[in-house]
């Protein structure tokens, strides 16, 4: 099993593309940019995923907790990072191969006006929700886990609601797809029924 996630982990590094050049540096733009590392837990260190829960940009309410069953990929996105905006159709074009195999896309769009956030979505063809977190509460919820701590950050969160992996700046199709598929292959576990 270690060996394994070596593998995985050598993998994903090696197609990772780097989401700015400063790692961990703040940028002009006000914001941490992300060095690409990705971390990928073994189901044993995972931790539960806060109860993110908010209003999406088409109006209607979305909370984590309603995708229990279902591998979630979080992308925490703003209009004005450029590195957001190379991640785009990446995000999108994994979000269409794997939205039948019981993954969930989920944008979590921060520090930006409403109208950016929508154009951002219409002019990069976005398909999969998006969630408002102006002020970055939501985020902040991972704290103990493994937190977004660059913008664009990636959060994976597997069937049972646990964190499972997070990239930290631009994610690429391949690198996402590699952390994906064996979260698409685990069982749900349910709970055993109380008498």
């Amino acid at each position: 099993m270690h060996r394994a996630r070596l593998a995985l982990v050598g993998l994903i590094a090696s197609v990772v593309l780097v989401g700015c050049a400063d790692s961990g540096a703040t940028t002009g733009a006000g914001y941490v940019a992300g060095d690409g590392s990705i971390v990928v837990l073994d189901q044993a260190d995972r931790q539960p995923a806060p109860a993110i829960s908010g209003i999406g940009l088409d109006g209607s309410k979305f909370a984590l907790a309603d995708q229990l069953g279902e591998v979630v990929v979080l992308n925490v996105w703003a209009s004005w990072c450029a590195p957001c905006r190379a991640e785009a159709p990446d995000l999108e074009t994994v979000w269409r191969e794997t939205q039948n195999d019981g993954v969930q896309f989920i944008g979590l769009n921060t520090r930006d006006s409403d109208n950016a956030a929508r154009a951002f979505v219409e002019n990069f063809s976005v398909t999969y929700p998006n969630v408002i977190d102006r002020d970055g509460r939501q985020q902040l919820q991972f704290g103990s886990s493994l937190p977004p701590q660059a913008i664009p950050s990636t959060v994976v969160i597997d069937r049972q609601g646990r964190v499972a992996a997070r990239v930290l700046g631009v994610v690429s199709a391949p690198s996402l797809r590699a952390i994906l598929e064996p979260l698409i292959d685990e069982p749900v576990i349910s709970e055993p029924a109380s008498p």
